[in-house]
């Protein structure tokens, strides 16, 4: 199996940047998740390598769904990463981490009064999904005695190669305005009082591992930024989303890279603003692509058992990780205690959770296993923790970070108080 060069097997064991992962499942108990925080530097360092080569006015938003623990937000800000937000919390931890308002985009089907007044409040830009959006955002930002900076979120109507459910630029999705309304969303935008549309956005899906649509959705950017520029709307940026894939299978998937990104997307970009007249920024919206592969989730056997197949019970489930039940994701797994060993059995990886459906890995060759042996399920920085829950009243487990050689808690393990806090007692039952 081909391991990013963070992760790599010494003396049987896998290690993260360098570091025992049986040393850390012993420190911190299991479940567990490890993320290298190198690995999510070098990552974000090559989209601005990629694109700043070819294009002078580049930002790189972080898509914070993706994975919302602060101190990894901070180590962006710190590299001068703005964010995608799809919430009022996202909006507070991406300012908590340092990442400064402008550099900032409040996108979402379905934000509420509350959402666009903390927009407005923050003096952060707001993408647009409807015209009854629009006019609700007007009437706040009027009541505020503010100007709201915005664009609309353009449904460009692409089918792209990648699971349904994460597919967000189809004709049918919920997301967006299609493609062929936008110049009169921005006619009616440009009759706001309250309103200065200052940009234009798009997303297409995730974990596309074919460069072509990314190129499609430019075409199609491009082509509206010249009739909104004949307008008289002055574009300062253009958003093409993010939604670049990784290989969840090591060994087979095509992995494009942010270069490939780049060397196919930005010259159609480029020449479609020459001939609008105009130099917008670049903006793009990478999530998965930043943090999936910096993380691994370290899980203990707690038994084996042999039924119409060979099973692993482990301690996290799809409480932890959810992608292989809601999408039948794949994720490589690798018994970080005897990774040398040959793989000579065949196991189902099965979590704790009352659920049929908790299969991590299902049919997976791996050693001979025994409980208390550990396996880490790999590429787990995306989408992992950040859609865990509390399901069947499991506490969800910590989370470390690794800068070097040195190791810290970036999240608590939770107890069974943080579950209870939130409940109340009614009345009655006094």
């Amino acid at each position: 199996m081909r391991l990013a060069h963070h992760l790599e097997i010494k003396n049987g064991h896998l290690h993260i940047n360098g570091l025992d992962c049986i040393t850390l499942a012993e420190k911190y108990g299991t479940p567990l998740y490890v993320t290298s925080e190198d690995r999510v530097m070098e990552q974000f360092a090559s989209y601005k390598k990629a694109l700043g080569s070819r294009y002078p006015k580049v930002q790189v938003l972080f898509a914070a769904k993706a994975n919302g623990n602060l101190a990894l937000m901070r180590a962006l800000a710190q590299q001068g990463a703005g964010a995608d937000v799809f919430s009022s919390g996202e909006l507070h931890l991406a300012l908590e981490a340092g990442m400064d308002a402008e550099k900032l985009l409040f996108n979402g089907s379905s934000k509420t009064p509350a959402d666009l007044k903390l927009a407005v409040e923050k003096g952060v830009k707001v993408s647009l999904d409807s015209l009854d959006e629009l006019h609700q955002l007007d009437a706040i930002a009027a009541a505020a005695d503010r100007k709201a900076k915005v664009s609309f979120r353009v449904n460009p109507a692409l089918e792209v190669p990648t699971h349904p459910k994460i597919a967000t630029g189809l004709a049918t999705s919920k997301f967006g305005i299609p493609h062929g309304e936008i110049p009169a969303a921005y006619r009616e935008a440009t009759a706001c009082k309250n309103i200065q549309p200052v940009g234009i956005h798009c997303h297409i899906g995730s974990q596309i591992l074919d460069i072509e649509p990314f190129a499609r959705a430019a075409e199609v950017m491009v082509r509206i930024a010249k009739e909104l520029t004949v307008m008289g709307v002055k574009l300062e940026f253009i958003d093409l989303g993010g939604g670049l894939g990784i290989p969840y299978h090591h060994d087979t998937d095509p992995a494009p890279t942010a270069e490939d990104y780049a060397a196919k997307v930005v010259p159609i970009f480029k020449a479609g603003v020459g001939a609008c007249g105009i130099t917008p920024e670049l903006w793009v919206e990478p999530g998965r692509s930043l943090v999936a592969d910096s993380t691994v989730l370290l899980t203990r056997v707690n038994s084996t058992k042999k039924a119409h197949k060979r099973f692993a019970n482990v301690d996290a489930g799809f409480n932890l990780l959810i992608r292989p039940a809601m999408y039948d994701a794949y994720h490589e797994v690798i018994v970080a205690n005897k990774a040398d060993r040959p793989l000579t059995s065949e196991y189902t990886v099965t979590g704790p959770i009352c659920e049929s459906g908790d299969i991590l890995a299902p049919d997976r060759k791996l050693p001979e296993l025994a409980a208390g042996d550990i396996i880490a399920v790999l590429d787990t920085g995306a989408y992992g923790y950040a859609m865990s829950s509390q399901y069947n009243s499991r506490p969800r487990c910590p989370e470390v970070l690794i800068r070097g050689t040195q190791v810290a808690l970036m999240r608590r393990g939770e107890t069974i108080c943080d579950i209870t806090a939130a409940l109340e007692r009614p009345g009655w039952q006094r």
